[in-house]
C-alpha cells in the first residue's frame, strides 16, 4: 500500500539502499519505496543520488521540490511509466468536444458540491446557495457556475476582504495545499497513461498540468476546509514546518468515493482511473470523484 508522505526539512543527504530510501540525517531513517507515495524537498542543503531519482520512477513516487520562498516549484514524475502511453495519447487527442465538455461539467458539479459541504461544516454563509449553482451546472459549465461560486465561497470561508491574490499564511497555506494536491493528481494521471498536457477544460499552451488542473478541482476543497479549520493570522507570512507537514498529510484525509470511503491519494487514483476509461470510449457518467466527508485521516491496516 503507497501510502507515506515524506517531508524533508532539514539539510539531509538521500540515498538508495537496495529497496529502501535511507536519509541521513543527525537521526538517520530508512523507508522501503513501495510505502511512499511523495517526497517533498524542502531545505537548500538536501542532496540526492541519481539512484534515488530512478527509484522514484520506478516505484511512481512523485518528488516535489520548493524554490525560495518554500512552495512546491517542480515535480519529478515517471516517463511513459503506463504500457500504452501512446494509445491513451491519441485517445486524449481524438476525444469529441461533447464528451470533453460533459466531464468538465461533472467536475465541476462535484467542486461546487464540495465547497458546500465545507460552508455547511463550517456554518459560513448560506451553503444552499452553492448547492443550487452545482444543480444549475450545465455542459462545458457554459453558465460560468465554478467562477460564481467561487466568488461566494471565498469571501464566506476566510472574510469579506479577503481575495486569493494579497499575502499572508492564508493564501500561503491555501497554494502550498493546491501544489500537493496538483502533483499527487499529475502523478496518478502519468500512471494512467495520461498526458497532463492535454486538458478537459484548461488548455494554456504554457501550461504542462492542463489535465491536472481539471481533475484537482474536487479535491481542492479539502485544502480549503484545513485551513479554513485551522487558520492563523495573516501576520504571518511564512507556513511553518509544522503547517507544511499538515498539508501534505492532506493526502491521507478520507474523502467518499463510488467504491467507499478511502484517502485522496486512493480517491486520486481512482479519479484518474476513471478518466482514462472516459477516454477509452467511455462517458461522463464514469468519472469517480470525490465527496469530503471531514478532515480524519484515513487508518491504514498493518
Amino acid at each position: 500500500m503507497v501510502w507515506r508522505s515524506v517531508v524533508i526539512s532539514q539539510p539531509a543527504k538521500l540515498r538508495r539502499e537496495h529497496f529502501a530510501l535511507v536519509v541521513e540525517q543527525e537521526r538517520s531513517a530508512r523507508v522501503p519505496f513501495e510505502d511512499i507515495a511523495v517526497i517533498v524537498l524542502n531545505n537548500r542543503e538536501i542532496t540526492l543520488t541519481h539512484p534515488v531519482l530512478s527509484a522514484c520512477a520506478e516505484y511512481g513516487i512523485g518528488l516535489y521540490a520548493t524554490g525560495d520562498n518554500h512552495q512546491p516549484s517542480g515535480v519529478f514524475l515517471p516517463f511513459q511509466s503506463h504500457s500504452r502511453a501512446t494509445r491513451m495519447l491519441r485517445l486524449q487527442l481524438a476525444l469529441d468536444k461533447p464528451t470533453g465538455k460533459r466531464a468538465w461539467a461533472t467536475i465541476v458539479q462535484a467542486k461546487i458540491d464540495n465547497q458546500a459541504f465545507c460552508m455547511r461544516t463550517l456554518n459560513a454563509g448560506d451553503h444552499e446557495r452553492l448547492e443550487s449553482y452545482a444543480r444549475r451546472v450545465r455542459s462545458g459549465d457554459t453558465g460560468n457556475m465554478e467562477a460564481q461560486a467561487s466568488a461566494y465561497y471565498f469571501p464566506q470561508m476566510y472574510g469579506r476582504s479577503f481575495h486569493r491574490s494579497q499575502d499572508g499564511w492564508t493564501n500561503a497555506a491555501l497554494d502550498y495545499g493546491y501544489a500537493v494536491m496538483r502533483g499527487a493528481v499529475a502523478r496518478a494521471l502519468v500512471a494512467h497513461g495520461l498526458l497532463p498536457t492535454i486538458g478537459l477544460f484548461h488548455s494554456s499552451e504554457q501550461n504542462a498540468f492542463n489535465l491536472a488542473d481539471d481533475l484537482i478541482e474536487p479535491y481542492r476543497p479539502v485544502v480549503d476546509l484545513y485551513v479554513a479549520t485551522n487558520r492563523k493570522t495573516d501576520n504571518e507570512q511564512e507556513l511553518s514546518p509544522a503547517d507544511k507537514v499538515a498539508l501534505v498529510g492532506l493526502l491521507n484525509v478520507d474523502v467518499a468515493m463510488s467504491r467507499g470511503v478511502m484517502s485522496v491519494l486512493a480517491s486520486v487514483e481512482q479519479a484518474a482511473e476513471s478518466l482514462a476509461r472516459v477516454y477509452d470510449g467511455g462517458n461522463e457518467t464514469l468519472l469517480e470523484l470525490p465527496k469530503l466527508i471531514g478532515l480524519s485521516q484515513h487508518r491504514y491496516e498493518m
